[in-house]
Formats: C-alpha cells, structure tokens, sequence
C-alpha cells in the first residue's frame, strides 16, 4: 500500500509495523519514510507525528490493512478474535490524527456471516469518531485493475466530516484474459512471468537471493512495465536508482526428486493433489497468493503455486510480479519472509487506483515526483529476526519453530548472514 500511495502521488512519511525484519525491508525499499517498529495499541498521534518529524501539518489519508486472520474465510471466524482488536485501534489512530480521510483493507470474510456485523460495528464506530464511510462498501479484485491475479479484498473508503466522498475505482481489466469493448484484457501469468529467466539455471541463487542476468528478453507491455521501462511506468512516484540487469528475490528451492514429477505431471490451471499447489496456466491469471503463517501459529510457509514451465514453485521474484511489484522493488532474502511480505501486501496497482480515487475526491493534482531515491542498505534484506529487532531497538519477537521438533528453524541465507554479521563485528 506505501507503494501504490507513492504511485498516486502522496508522500507516505510514517509507517507503523510490529514485525522488525518487515520494518527493515520497508526501510530498504522507502529510505525517506520513517518507520515506527511497534503494535498501534498504545500508539498515539503525538508518538507518530514526533517519530515523523510530521509536526502538526495535516495528515491527507491514514491508510492500512489491520491483521485479518480473525476474518478470513481460510481460518476460524470469531468476533471474540483478540487480533479483531487492531481494527479499532486504527480508526482511533484516524480520529487522533484528524485525518481527512483514510482507507482500510480487510479480507472478505468480514462482510460474510456474523462477521458482517462486525463490520457494521466498525462502520458506526467510524460515525462515532466523526468519519464518513461511503456506501455501499466494496470487494475489490485486483484482477480488474491490471493485476494477473484473483485476488478480492475489502476496503473501506471514508473522509472526516464534511470533506467530499470519493468514488471507488471503475473496473479497467477484465479480469479473466478475455478483452471485450469496455475493458482491457487483464495480463496473463505469461505476461507477468515470460520474460524473467528460469532461476535454477544460476548456480549462485542456490546460497542467494541475487545474480547477475544481463539484459531480459522479450516482454510483454505488463513486463515491460514492471521493468520500469518508460517515465511513464514510475506514475507519480519516486524513481529508485537500481540495476536492471541484477535478478533479484530469486533464491531457488530445492524440491525432491518425487515432487518435480508430480509438478510435472499436474495440467495447468488445475491444484496438484498432494501438495494441493495449484499450476498456473499461462494463458489464465493466478490463484489468491497467500502470506502463510508467522511463528505465534506455528510458521507454515506460504503454498506458492507451481511454473507454468517448469516443474517447481515459482520464487518470490515471481510472486511479486503476479502482484504488480516493479522489479526494482526487494523483499527479504528468505523465501519464508519474502512470500510473506507479497502474500500479506495489497497489489501496489490496486492501492494506486484506490488512492487516486482518495486524492482526486480531495481535490489533489499530483505532480511527478521532482527527484531520484537511492535504495536502502542490502543488508537490511539479509538480516535475521534478532538482528532486525535489534536494528530497531525493539525486544525480539517470538521465534518460528519447526512444529515436529520444537527447535528454530533457519534458512541457509539466515545463517550465511549471521556469519558475515559476526565477522564483521
């Protein structure tokens, strides 16, 4: 969502994230923002505006997605859900700030069955603090705004009382590849995949998540836009200085023998049935990517679908394409972090198209951003969960633990990078 609000033109100052190796990955991709490493719980408008340097000029939108596992259709619905908490604890962070609008994104699940009146609740309580939420709500896919994915999510548009309601964003993509006289065709996992070399040709990306690759073949218009490829690719947002010709978020995974001939042998657009991964079709858009789970509930990695041309997962480079992620963009080295961080985001197309809507409602012309931005250090891509949280000064989270032995577990990169911290220590 940082991104798709740059692309639209706001300057996102503060972010507010508990995960510390989240916040360091935000950090290395918006250098210029400042990221306030704590739950929102407690968190107050002065703490955000000092952390800032924001002072007291007006805040133009709030934005964010609460944690969503209480709501999602995948787990257990609750309403007595703890983590359904935090969703009122971001419309106190609007209030407190006299935003004059905000956005929230959620899951579908909260407009289904008994959570549906706890939206409703969420809706009254938005009134209560002197905020207008637009009606009706809508579930937006980001497969009809550009993106070659079926992904729906809710989100909630309202302003301070008072300000212009804005309208959600019309639908610019078909959605399913097939163009007709009112709408674009959406790109195909073709589009989005077919030009990004095969990972397990570079020895290198076995220990890494980068290598060298040289100039990208042929691309579709999709690729070429994420390859950032014309002024106009960069919208409103701050260019980065980044070497196009580096493949990055690529660390290879190594699959047993057994489940390559399984991979192999599933038809595109159908779910492998022993993995249940499902095979993108080249012709087709992908499935829902998702985030996995973090260590409080027992770690389990992200199911990311299976190549459409080769008999493995696609890796994290990939998942951010089927995302709408511009290949300048960088995740943490780790598969588990990286397919977390793209699985858990909002499409940045989809948040652009949402927050034009926000700016254009309060009378904003953006302008093109006026300068180029250099990337934050790699390191804060390597580092492991002690180390974030001590880069951010915060206690260390709770550690992912293998569900059948009980120990930690960590990845050859995680390793590889505690090794250099240590050496250059």
């Amino acid at each position: 969502m940082s991104l798709g609000f740059e692309q639209a033109g706001f300057d996102v100052v503060a972010a507010v994230e508990i995960d510390p190796v989240h916040c360091a990955t935000h950090l290395f991709n918006f250098p210029h923002s400042t990221i306030i490493p704590r739950s929102v719980v407690g968190l107050s408008a002065a703490d955000i505006r000092e952390a800032s340097g924001l002072g007291d000029r007006e805040v133009d939108c709030v934005f964010g997605g609460p944690p969503c596992q209480g709501f999602s259709l995948i787990g257990q619905r609750s309403l007595e859900d703890p983590r359904n908490h935090l969703v009122l604890e971001f419309i106190r962070i609007v209030r407190e700030l006299g935003a004059r609008s905000f956005v929230f994104e959620n899951v579908k699940g909260l407009t289904i069955g008994t959570q549906r009146a706890f939206l409703e609740d969420f809706i009254s309580e938005c009134d209560r603090a002197g905020y207008d939420v637009v009606r009706p709500w809508h579930v937006l896919n980001a497969s009809h705004h550009g993106v070659p994915q079926d992904r729906e999510r809710l989100f909630l548009l309202g302003v301070r009382r008072g300000e212009p309601m804005p309208k959600y964003p019309v639908v610019t993509t078909s959605g399913n590849g097939a163009c007709n006289l009112l709408e674009a065709s959406t790109p195909t996992c073709f589009d989005a995949l077919g030009d990004l070399p095969d990972a397990e040709t570079y020895e290198a990306l076995r220990v890494s998540d980068e290598v060298e690759c040289g100039p990208l073949g042929a691309r579709s218009a999709y690729a070429s836009f994420l390859r950032c490829e014309t002024d106009s690719d960069w919208a409103f947002g701050y260019r980065r200085a980044w070497d196009p010709f580096i493949l990055t978020s690529s660390a290879r995974t190594e699959h047993s023998l057994i489940s390559r001939r399984r991979f192999r042998e599933t038809p595109p657009g159908v779910v492998e049935p022993i993995s249940r991964f499902y095979r993108l079709a080249p012709n087709g858009i992908s499935n829902t990517l998702r985030a996995g789970t973090d260590g409080a509930r027992g770690a389990f990695t992200s199911p990311r679908p299976i190549h459409f041309d080769h008999a493995r997962c696609v890796t994290v480079r990939e998942m951010a394409r089927l995302h709408g992620y511009p290949d300048w963009f960088r995740f943490h080295a780790t598969k588990w972090h990286g397919a977390r961080q793209v699985g858990n985001s909002v499409p940045p197309p989809l948040a652009r198209v949402v927050a034009g809507a926000v700016a254009s409602s309060l009378g904003f012309r953006p302008c093109l951003a006026p300068n180029v931005l250099q990337l934050g250090d790699p390191s804060l891509l390597r580092v492991e969960m002690s180390q974030a949280a001590s880069l951010m000064r915060v206690p260390v989270p709770i550690q992912r633990r293998d569900r059948r032995s009980g120990s930690r577990k960590r990845s050859q990169l995680e390793v590889e990078a505690s090794r250099k911290a240590l050496l250059h220590a």
